[in-house]
């Protein structure tokens, strides 16, 4: 499916280019995170928040979420100072703001509920505030529940049980997901080495008694399970993976959809990371848009292991592979969606 909306724009108080992708709204209003990232080009930062936007779709839709997929990106050439990076952010919150609740912003890569405190100055078409604020702050802990939800399930199919006592595990990145897995798997047993590319991010993973590897040595370190918790793009043709399990929360995880393929051949279960990342979303939705209990949202991100193992046992069932099912399941629930309610789209366009 095509994009629905792009719209590009030039900040009027920062001069930083900004811009929102609303990629579906069959089942709602299309919900996404602000990623604050230095690009190369701004082309780049276009083929970013069109292929993020597209993978919320699917996320949201196979989580059973009533809200579309949509991302935003902030096309930064430096890091900017702290005056910049304020009027930056009103300048995208007002390109959010005109798109009258089409699309709703959260936290991504270079943000946190701070500065969505900043966008809803000027929206309110914001979710994640610091909790002292009426919201529900980071999502990196719910997000790391599904996570281990999906793992859970993968562990089954891939070794019978899902213990993980005296299992190893690779982490790739030591941010605030993968250190929140990283712990839970500590406790429970499991032999963690975690990478990450900033020295002082290992010099707090070997605080806590983990093991740490360079980021080139990760995807060759032999493991149990591998969890990809960094950036995209980790999984190419051919790829070097060591392990025979991998599920993480690492958006868009695989250069190509065909790449689920060459893993599958060669006996590796990849569990698609709009599956395993969907906790997060879930939790905070479940909380600021119906008014959930943090038991109840919690109770629904636990629920994506039952959904991973369904995807699991239909791909086992069809000799397909995992992506394959999740996308199905997707378009299905969008199908669906599409029957059900008539979704009246704005019209597509791009404002420089």
């Amino acid at each position: 499916m095509s994009v629905q909306e792009l719209v590009v724009r030039r900040g009027r108080r920062s001069g930083v280019t900004t811009m929102v992708a609303v990629h579906s709204s069959t089942l709602g209003p299309a919900v996404g995170g602000c990623r604050f990232k230095v690009y190369p080009r701004v082309h780049d930062a276009i083929d970013d928040v069109l292929r993020l936007s597209a993978a919320m779709t699917r996320k949201c839709a196979v989580a059973g979420l009533d809200f579309g997929g949509g991302k935003s990106v902030v096309a930064l050439d430096g890091v900017p100072s702290a005056e910049l990076r304020r009027e930056i952010l009103l300048d995208h919150a007002d390109l959010i703001a005109s798109l009258d609740g089409a699309y709703l912003a959260g936290p991504d890569v270079g943000t946190g509920p701070a500065d969505m405190l900043v966008l809803r100055e000027r929206t309110p078409h914001v979710f994640c505030l610091p909790e002292e604020h009426g919201g529900t702050g980071s999502s990196s802990g719910p997000t790391a529940v599904g996570v281990l939800a999906a793992l859970r399930a993968g562990a089954r199919a891939v070794f019978g049980d899902d213990g993980m006592e005296g299992r190893k595990v690779v982490i790739s990145g030591y941010g605030s997901v993968g250190a929140h897995v990283a712990g839970a798997l500590a406790a429970q047993g499991a032999e963690v080495v975690v990478s990450d590319v900033d020295e002082r991010r290992l010099a707090a993973a070997r605080r806590q008694g983990l093991s740490v590897v360079q980021p080139e040595k990760v995807l060759g370190t032999e493991a149990d399970v591998l969890i990809p918790a960094a950036v995209g793009g980790v999984f190419g043709p051919g790829t070097e993976v060591a392990a025979p399990l991998v599920v993480g929360p690492a958006n868009n995880q695989l250069t190509d959809d065909t790449v689920a393929d060459d893993l599958a051949a060669r006996g590796v279960l990849w569990i698609p990371d709009f599956v395993a990342s969907a906790g997060g979303v879930v939790y905070t939705l479940g909380r600021e848009k119906e008014n959930l209990t943090h038991a109840e949202a919690l109770t629904r991100v636990e629920a994506l292991e039952k959904t991973t193992r369904e995807i699991l046992d239909a791909a086992s069932a069809n000799g397909t592979t995992p992506l394959a099912e999740a996308d199905a399941l997707a378009e299905a629930r969008l199908t669906s969606g599409a029957e059900l309610r008539t979704p009246s789209p704005r019209e597509p366009r791009t404002a420089a």
